[in-house]
């Protein structure tokens, strides 16, 4: 048995233990690790008074409340029509429907500047949509935030797909069979089960948000103090040579960006962890 064991071992497709990860950490590093260093070391040619003030100015606080904002509410709206879109092409059959499923990858293949023109295109006051409305969605905040739900839905459908396709159905019948609603079931059967893989698209949706950046430009206006977002607050400081300040907000919305993702990754294995003991 433990001749066997060794075998299986030494005789992996990929390589051992040691050269694969090696290979990861290498390809981390250079990816990953290395260009986030680089900011944090930019960022500390500056002293903290200055670091401050390049961080809490009036300006930078208006991008940081719109940014982080917009992004929160954008996935939490993904989040709920997310898990209806992809209930709806996992248990359900209709005319066209691979159609509409491959159109929930639209905002994958689609360029950024290209969904931000055709956004503001169809959002402005003369757009196809935006003539109808009695209130204003290009260039303004509401505007930032239509964009943020369009970048971020694909990522809570597509998480939460094979999860449902894995959901036995006898749950269901087991929980009907015993005098559960409909409501009743979802709420204490499926949504358990679904609660993992909905926070990870959550959290991915959100994430993604954060740094969009090219559909967001056109549809926002840019109005410093109204709908300027924060990547675009560190593009301009590029523009002016200003590097330190630009690495400084960037670190501050990686610091804030990674404490989110952590407490969600909390909260998935704290889900995980309680379905496991029911």
């Amino acid at each position: 048995m433990l001749l066997s064991r060794a075998l299986l071992r030494r005789h992996t497709v990929l390589p051992g233990f040691d050269l694969a990860l090696g290979f990861a950490l290498l390809y981390l590093s250079l990816i990953v690790l290395i260009p986030l260093s680089a900011a944090f070391l930019e960022t500390f040619t500056l002293t903290w008074p200055e670091f401050v003030d390049a961080t809490t100015a009036p300006r930078v606080l208006a991008s940081y409340r719109l940014t982080f904002g917009a992004s929160l509410l954008a996935a939490l709206l993904n989040a709920v029509f997310g898990l209806v879109t992809a209930w709806v092409l996992v248990r359900y059959r209709f005319p066209f429907k691979r159609l509409v499923d491959a159109l929930v990858d639209l905002p994958f293949a689609l360029p950024t500047a290209v969904a931000g023109i055709a956004l503001t295109a169809i959002w402005a006051e003369n757009g196809w949509l935006g003539q109808w409305l009695p209130f204003k969605v290009s260039f303004t905040p509401l505007g930032v935030w239509v964009a943020l739900v369009f970048i971020g839905l694909p990522f809570v459908v597509r998480t939460l797909q094979p999860v449902l396709e894995d959901i036995d159905r006898e749950f269901e019948e087991a929980a009907a069979t015993l005098g559960a609603s409909r409501w009743q079931t979802f709420v204490k059967v499926i949504l358990p089960i679904l609660m993992p893989a909905l926070l990870t698209g959550f959290a991915l949706a959100f994430a993604r948000a954060l740094g969009e950046y090219g559909s967001v430009i056109f549809i926002a206006g840019n109005m410093p103090m109204v709908s300027e977002i924060t990547p675009l607050l560190i593009i301009t400081k590029l523009e002016q040579y200003d590097y330190a300040g630009a690495t400084a907000i960037a670190v501050v919305m990686l610091v804030v960006a990674f404490a989110l993702l952590l407490l969600i990754n909390l909260l998935q294995a704290w889900s995980r962890k309680r379905q496991g003991g029911l």
